[in-house]
Formats: structure tokens, C-alpha cells, sequence
């Protein structure tokens, strides 16, 4: 039988877009079933790969060199549509590489429940994604992409609590600020495809989010440290910037995100927590 944390490396070593999504979904599924019999599966210890398997294409550049298209055309709606698939095929690594490299911190089942759902939800996302690009005469790997989506993972690769606070509250909370700007265009454009799509990913982004936000202030209880005080020091040590408003308060405060841990951390804000 396979661990769970064995499922993860599998998926993580996995290059091909398509097939990384089928098989974790494919785990996903075996996850939720095992749990539904009342014998869930073990969680096991694995060693994931540092950087998870990748395409030949797209073309990773450093975020200044990625050319910026205009969203009014379709090639720029397009190329929108790539910068979402990207980073959703990075966040279903992201959250398998989250149930594989810390299983020496003992976490509820629940966590790993949590985890696994995003993870199998960031599956769907990116097939949507690639889905639309190809109703659009594109594909995944067509255009080329950010290199540094996977920074984050790297900078927490030994701390949990600085990987939720970074990636889930700070990372995909970005999210909830930015895609109802993205459902406006494509509402504009008359592509309901992608519209529909996006509306998905909006609803289901904010599970993600409040997962980081729960298991982060699950882990400050047990520590005894403050919730906001560590936030602010982890994200100040981890994320390079600062937070950019405008923010999207009524998603992030539906997904556990107080106001008082990322305004203070904003562009313009004192830096003094």
C-alpha cells in the first residue's frame, strides 16, 4: 500500500501538466475514499524532490523578461489565461509538496484532509485553464512563463508555519484580490468559457486560503505564540515586498484573514508590526 507522502513525490516527480492533475487527482481520490471507509491511508515519510518536475515548455524567465500583454485583445486574454494556468499547475505542487515535506511535524488527519482537497481542487483549476486555452486555439507551453513561482517553497522548505503564512495567507490571498478583475474582463470580452472558469476558481480559492489561515493559527496555539505577531515576522522573512492593496477584505476575512495581519504589511505601511 502506498503511503500518502509516497503519492506526493509521485505526483511532484511528474513533469507533464496533464498527467501530474490526472495522477493527483487520481490520489485524491484514493485519499477520500480510504477515509470515507474508516481506514484511512498511513501518511508515511518520503523525501520530495527540492523542485518538482517541470515541461520542456513553457519557457521559464524572470519575471521582468515575461513580455506584458494588454488583456483587451485576445492575445492578451490569452496570455492571461497562461499566467493562471502556470500558476495553478505551481500550486498543485505547492500543496502535495506541503503534505510530502513536513510529515516530522505531527498534524491532525484534518490536515492532510485540508491539503489534499486544494491540491485535487488546483488539478481541476489548471485543466479549466488549459481547457480554455485550447478552445482559444492555444495551449499550456505556448507562451513563456514566471521562473520564480517557486521561490516560496524553496525559502520554507524547513518551516511550516513560514510556508502557510507565505503561500496560502500571502501567495493565494493575492488571488481573491486580483481574479474578480480578471472575471470583469472576460465578462467584457463576451467569453464565457473562461468566465465560467474563473468563477470556479474565485469560489474555490478561498477554501485555500482559510486552510493556511486555520492549520497557521492551529500551529501559534500549540507553540504559545501570538498568531499576528508570527505572521508578521514570517512573511517579513520569507516574501520579498510588501503586500499591494487594493485588498479583497470580504473574501480574505470569509477565509480567516483579519485586516490587522496584512495591512500592516502593505505598501506605505510602518514596518514596525
Amino acid at each position: 500500500m502506498k503511503t500518502l507522502a509516497e503519492m506526493a513525490v509521485e505526483v511532484l516527480t511528474t513533469a507533464d501538466g496533464r498527467a501530474k492533475t490526472a495522477l493527483g487527482r487520481a490520489h485524491a481520490a484514493a485519499w477520500f475514499a480510504a477515509r470515507a471507509a474508516g481506514a484511512p491511508l498511513p501518511i508515511g515519510r518520503a523525501m520530495p524532490p527540492l523542485h518538482p518536475a517541470r515541461p520542456d515548455q513553457p519557457e521559464l524567465l524572470s519575471p521582468r523578461d515575461v513580455p506584458r500583454r494588454r488583456p483587451g485583445s485576445p492575445q492578451g486574454r490569452i496570455a492571461l489565461l497562461h499566467a493562471v494556468a502556470h500558476i495553478e499547475l505551481n500550486a498543485v505542487d505547492l500543496h502535495w509538496d506541503i503534505i510530502a515535506r513536513f510529515t516530522d511535524h505531527p498534524m491532525p488527519l484534518g490536515f492532510y484532509d485540508d491539503w489534499v482537497k486544494a491540491a485535487d481542487d488546483e488539478a481541476k483549476h489548471f485543466n479549466l485553464m488549459c481547457d480554455c486555452l485550447e478552445a482559444m486555439g492555444s495551449h499550456y507551453g505556448a507562451l513563456p512563463a514566471h521562473a520564480g513561482m517557486w521561490r516560496a517553497a524553496e525559502d520554507t522548505v524547513d518551516d511550516l508555519p513560514g510556508r502557510l503564512a507565505v503561500v496560502p495567507m500571502v501567495l493565494e490571498a493575492r488571488g481573491l484580490d486580483v481574479t474578480p478583475g480578471m472575471i470583469e474582463i472576460f465578462a467584457k470580452a463576451g467569453e464565457t468559457g473562461a468566465l465560467a472558469a474563473l468563477q470556479v476558481i474565485y469560489a474555490e480559492e478561498v477554501a485555500h486560503v482559510a486552510y493556511g489561515s486555520k492549520w497557521f493559527n492551529w500551529l501559534c496555539g500549540r507553540a504559545g505564540d501570538d498568531p499576528k505577531e508570527a505572521f508578521h515576522t514570517l512573511v517579513r522573512r520569507y516574501f520579498h515586498g510588501a503586500l499591494k492593496p487594493p485588498f479583497n477584505e470580504e473574501k480574505r476575512a470569509e477565509a480567516g484573514l483579519p485586516p490587522d495581519f496584512y495591512w500592516p504589511l502593505a505598501d506605505g505601511a510602518p514596518q514596525d508590526g
